[in-house]
């Protein structure tokens, strides 16, 4: 089959034929749309169901990505607006002689809900592909094109629009995704870092119900600081030159420019701190619209249960700080501000001297007497993965167990190889070597997951040989990544300490809701 054809509930589709990591065949279908374009009125607003067409559409090759910034060659603009599209990887498409469905892999990229794309180049489904699955990757509009939110509910811009792309991915999904050998009964979605934080909140939405059965949050969470949005219409209208304007005269405004202008106008007000809201991220719309995404602060939802009752995995690397080595200072790269880097949700005032003090007890942790410098900087990555990362994600393990029903499983990567999954430099070595082996336990316990909803449901599986236990609350217990996989329990304890130390001191912990996180942990 050279150019496989099926047709979905749009229309025909034509794809491709690969060739993944083993030698196998596989068939692609790249470019789909999933959602009406969000041009002209449908610009910052919710995604609307897709069209249908006559003919064959081609799907040989992948559509634009979203518009933005090139993340890792920053001085390229690239993609539309037209960019809500999805990829389907599948090894068989069913016919008379095998009409078995497989566990879907729904895939979420990441880049700070501001860079990024879906596109093979960078996450091609060569690896996970080796096993008996399917595999979906997805655009989402980005910036202040996926993000942006206005008060007024006349002007139908609420916000999250980007997750809300998302969610109509996940019905396109259950409605389609059969036709290529997917089960629409189990369907697992993963991201890492926004992805991740994507798939979080996914998690907790009631607008994303029934639409998936399991998720892995990689490298993210809801409960991160880079994750929220500002809300910040006086600091927009200034940065257009309309200082005082109301949401109408901004909006209209927006919707008169070109895509290139209304990024210009991002860039000029997106230069986020570690611990800071971003001008553009995720917002708490109100309650009594339908559209709404998150109607409730995260933090209340696991708490209160009322999320999407799925096993749920989730972790980090053991580096994520140097993340911020793309985003670095390039007079002091070394330098963090320890002002910057408290997290928005304690609660302290900008240039208070409550707010200093904490700064200085975070310079004291982590640097002791040392100054920060280039050789040191370790520490900086250090301090830069447990504010944004790693601190976010344990309150989460330990606020949602006590209410879920589904187990939840925790992770730390500690492998230090050669092996990534950027498809341009990957070099996987001859059989039998580190990489060759990092990659199989990965795929393997990742593909476990979507297909039992446990990692390692068979404890004398020669390739893992290890028994990756759920977190209880009696220890936190995760399954450590590296060389060997080795399970274990309570990570990082003396910098997860820390932080809890420094959120109980908090104006935040005052607060209900937090005080109850901080009373159970």
């Amino acid at each position: 089959m050279s150019q496989p054809e099926l047709t979905i509930v749009q229309g025909k589709l034509r794809g491709s034929v690969a060739t993944n990591v083993i030698g196998e065949t596989y068939y692609r279908f790249q470019g789909i749309p999933y959602a009406k374009p969000p041009l002209g009125e449908l610009r910052f607003k919710a995604p609307q169901p897709p069209e249908k067409w006559n003919g064959i559409l081609d799907a040989t090759k992948e559509g634009s990505p979203c518009y933005a910034r090139d993340m890792l060659r920053r001085e390229l603009i690239i993609g539309s607006e037209n960019c809500l599209v999805l990829n389907v990887y599948t090894k068989k498409i069913p016919d008379d002689k095998d009409k078995n469905v497989r566990p879907v892999l729904f895939w979420i990229h990441g880049g700070a809900f501001t860079y990024g794309s879906g596109s093979t180049e960078v996450y091609g489904p060569d690896l996970l592909i080796t096993e008996d699955v399917v595999v979906v990757t997805i655009n989402y509009r980005l910036g202040m094109l996926g993000f942006l939110s206005l008060k007024d509910p006349s002007l139908g811009v609420t916000g999250n629009a980007g997750l809300k792309d998302m969610v109509m991915a996940l019905k396109w999904v259950q409605k389609n995704i059969a036709k290529f050998g997917g089960d629409p009964h189990n369907v697992t979605i993963f991201g890492e870092s926004a992805g991740g934080a994507a798939v979080h909140l996914l998690y907790l939405s009631e607008m994303s119900k029934g639409l998936f059965h399991k998720a892995i949050a990689q490298s993210g969470c809801a409960l991160n600081p880079w994750v929220r949005g500002k809300q910040d219409i006086k600091g927009l209208a200034a940065a257009i030159g309309l200082d005082g304007a109301d949401e109408k005269t901004v909006y209209k405004y927006l919707m008169e420019r070109s895509v290139e202008e209304i990024h210009t106008i991002q860039e000029k007000l997106e230069n986020p701190t570690p611990g800071d809201l971003r001008s553009f991220g995720v917002v708490i719309e109100n309650k009594s619209e339908e559209s709404a995404f998150l109607a409730e602060e995260p933090i209340r939802i696991m708490l209160s249960g009322k999320f999407n009752q799925v096993p749920f995995m989730t972790g980090y690397t053991t580096a994520e700080g140097m993340v911020f080595a793309l985003l670095k200072d390039p007079n002091h790269p070394e330098r963090p501000t320890f002002e910057e880097v408290i997290p928005w949700f304690f609660g302290y005032q900008n240039g208070s001297p409550e707010r200093k003090a904490v700064a200085e007890k975070i310079k004291t942790f982590y640097y002791g007497s040392e100054e920060p410098s280039h050789k040191n900087i370790g520490k900086k990555y250090a301090l830069l993965s447990d504010v944004t990362f790693i601190y976010g994600i344990y309150i989460t393990i330990m606020s949602q167990f006590q209410t879920s029903k589904a187990p939840t499983y925790l992770y730390r990567m500690s492998i230090e190889t050669t092996l990534n999954f950027f498809k341009q430099i990957l070099k996987i070595k001859e059989p039998g070597s580190q990489e060759d082996t990092s990659y199989k336990r990965f795929v393997r316990l990742w593909t476990n997951f979507a297909k039992y909803g446990n990692p390692t449901p068979k404890d004398n599986d020669p390739l893992l040989n290890v028994v990756w236990k759920p977190v209880t609350g009696e220890e936190i217990d995760f399954l450590d990544i590296g060389e060997n996989l080795v399970a274990t329990s309570n990570p990082e304890p003396e910098r997860i300490n820390f932080w809890k130390n420094l959120f109980a001191e908090s104006p935040a912990a005052k607060k209900t809701e937090c005080a109850y996180v901080k009373s159970q942990i």
